[in-house]
């Protein structure tokens, strides 16, 4: 009993919930900043090596359509 003592502590639900929000924030920002720092690289990447992601796609006329009744 004396080499190993068991000391019981209370763990308050309120101090639990916010040690669990502000881990959660941390890792919400750090995800965020590594999705942003990522494309950034991309288009950087990108740029300098002269590629165009829109190369082989097809682009329609933009379609307006009037409903004037009004005019005659």
């Amino acid at each position: 009993m004396l080499m190993f003592p068991i000391t019981a502590a209370y763990i308050d639900p309120a101090a639990t919930t916010v040690v669990i929000t502000s881990i959660s924030g941390i890792i919400i920002a750090v995800s965020a900043t590594a999705v942003i720092l990522w494309r950034k690289a991309k288009k950087k990447v990108a740029t300098a090596l002269h590629i165009d992601e829109n190369a082989n796609k097809e682009v329609e006329e933009e379609l307006v359509i009037n409903n004037d009744t009004d005019a005659e």
